[in-house]
């Protein structure tokens, strides 16, 4: 799976539930939450004042050494 900022939060955890670490990250506590797994990377990024550039290579990055 390629990330990019406009991927669907609940799409890249049920790709891999590792990801949800970097959500936590950023403040993102509510992942159970049906508005934010629907939310893209770039549309929770903007509500929590995050980078979301920043959080798409973390993923990335983690996702290429599984």
């Amino acid at each position: 799976m390629k990330v990019t900022k406009e991927s669907i939060i609940g799409d890249i955890l049920d790709f891999d539930r590792g990801t949800a670490q970097f959500f936590f990250e950023i403040g993102m506590h509510c992942l159970g939450c049906p508005a934010s797994r629907g939310e893209s990377i770039e549309e929770a990024c903007a509500v929590h004042g995050t980078d979301a550039d920043a959080l798409v290579e973390k993923i990335n990055a983690y996702l290429a050494d599984q």
